[in-house]
């Protein structure tokens, strides 16, 4: 009936603003936390649809660009992640839920929600947590750039890694400095709007080139 949003735009009104909740909990905590140097964030386009490819190495990745991004991120989670408290948590602040056993079609519906609402997906392309340098790309990013057409941003988040905390062995260093640098957004796909398994792996070694040089040029930048 007119004057009653449909329950997906609703559900995006309530995603939306979650995901805000999330980013100033987040702003709060790092910035409380550790020293974020932040560099770039202008280049992540102001308004539209827009993933954020994020190397992985840490737990504090996720939350620390989350924290710092200039707009609320809805990142791509593994279900492992949402238990106890956290899970309702989780759901709250936006964060979409995926299970990595198989093709999990409602984290891939609720991902491509948010791009078709002109959200900030975020991905962690390696799939897992590892070495955080791009060397080994799982499929989902292409297939998420290519079928929704919104730019990739290459985000490096440095210094993570480099030593413990004393009192939270599982955090780095409380006013430790992390680094996230922001590169230049681009297309993953050709310009054809093929979708085909060839159109996804050609993408995929695009994907990775320009990760792989935003994180070099990275580690130049800040001397990591």
């Amino acid at each position: 009936m007119r004057g009653h949003p449909r329950r997906g735009e609703a559900g995006r009104e309530v995603s939306e603003r979650g995901a805000e909740v999330g980013r100033r909990i987040g702003v709060g905590l790092m910035y409380g936390l550790f020293k974020p140097r932040v560099l770039g964030s202008w280049r992540v386009p102001a308004t539209g649809p827009v993933i954020l490819a994020v190397n992985h190495s840490h737990n504090v990745d996720g939350p620390m660009v989350m924290g710092v991004a200039p707009r609320p991120t809805h990142f791509l989670i593994k279900k492992e992640a949402f238990i106890g408290p956290l899970g309702p948590f989780l759901d709250a602040i936006g964060q979409v839920k995926v299970d990595r056993s198989g093709a999990d079609r409602t984290a891939i519906t609720g991902a491509l929600d948010v791009l078709k609402q002109g959200g900030v997906l975020g991905i962690f392309p390696e799939g897992t947590r590892g070495d955080g340098d791009f060397a080994s790309l799982r499929a989902g990013l292409a297939y998420f750039a290519v079928r929704s057409g919104a730019p990739v941003v290459p985000v490096a988040v440095l210094g993570s890694t480099e030593r413990n905390g004393r009192l939270i062995k599982q955090l780095p260093p409380l006013r430790s400095r992390v680094d996230v640098v922001f590169g230049d957004p681009f297309d993953a796909g050709d310009g054809s709007g093929r979708r085909t398994r060839k159109a996804l792996d050609e993408a995929t070694v695009r994907i990775q080139e320009r990760l792989t040089a935003h994180l070099e040029n990275a580690r130049r930048l800040t001397g990591r």
